[in-house]
């Protein structure tokens, strides 16, 4: 399901929510820039795990590349050292949320972060925003580490933060509505969805499917668990928020 918009207005502009966007897209398009996989971008800023447990330590990834042999192009695998980080390992918990792993990855991230961010940020304010996202986002990270704390593997991507964000709106928006495009195939339909209806289906996925890759085979390059904790994170923020409110209360519904 893809949300096309919801039906809660924002009453200021959402600066911070546009300054997250507008780095991720910096930071993403120097990443396409730079080529050197074992010494570049996200080599140096990607939270990797064994960099958390041990400083020292030289994460070694496996990687497939195509050869030129005897018998033509043959796919082989290759062991190869990431290089050091010019930041301490707790830094990159910050830096890994503002990398993109790929242009489907970096868009449809700041496609949910445009949908839902400026009704968030209207509520918790510009600082309580800007505070809820790297916040959740640190945890999320956590959440991902603590499930494999020796990884090699780099985890980058604003999605931790993002369902932070997604949490936070599911508490301070029970009653809206998310016109949601449905592909069905080849046949595209669009429904209004009830927030937390939409929302709580994307979290139980990112439950179940962090569940399934701690008891069985986990799906390359998905940080489930950065997600789901990101998402209660969020959830929980926004609970204090509304015990106790930093921004105005929330608006009227409008009509798609």
């Amino acid at each position: 399901m893809i949300p096309l918009r919801d039906d809660i207005p924002s009453r200021t502009i959402p600066w911070v929510n546009y300054v997250v966007i507008a780095l991720c897209a910096l930071a993403f398009l120097a990443q396409e820039t730079s080529h050197d996989e074992s010494e570049g971008i996200v080599a140096k800023f990607a939270m990797i795990p064994m960099r958390l447990s041990d400083p020292d330590a030289v994460p070694v990834i496996e990687q497939e590349r195509a050869v030129q042999t005897p018998r033509g192009i043959e796919v082989v695998h290759v062991q190869q050292e990431i290089g050091p980080s010019p930041i301490p390992p707790w830094m990159t918990l910050i830096t890994c949320m503002f990398l993109h792993g790929g242009w489907m990855h970096f868009l449809g991230n700041m496609w949910f972060l445009y949908i839902f961010g400026d009704n968030v940020e209207d509520r918790f304010g510009h600082l309580g925003f800007a505070g809820l996202y790297l916040g959740t986002g640190i945890l999320a990270g956590l959440s991902h580490y603590f499930t494999d704390p020796h990884s090699p593997i780099p985890t980058l991507g604003a999605s931790g933060a993002i369902a932070g964000v997604m949490g936070a709106y599911a508490v301070l928006y029970p009653h809206a509505r998310v016109l949601t495009l449905l592909p069905l195939i080849v046949i595209f339909t669009t429904i209004v969805v009830p927030a937390p209806i939409f929302l709580g289906i994307w979290f139980v996925i990112q439950l179940y499917s962090g569940v399934g890759s701690l008891v069985g085979e986990p799906i390359a390059g998905v940080a489930w668990w950065a997600h789901a904790g990101g998402f209660a994170a969020g959830m929980i923020a926004a609970f204090a928020v509304r015990r106790f409110p930093v921004g105005p209360p929330p608006v009227s519904q409008r009509r798609f």
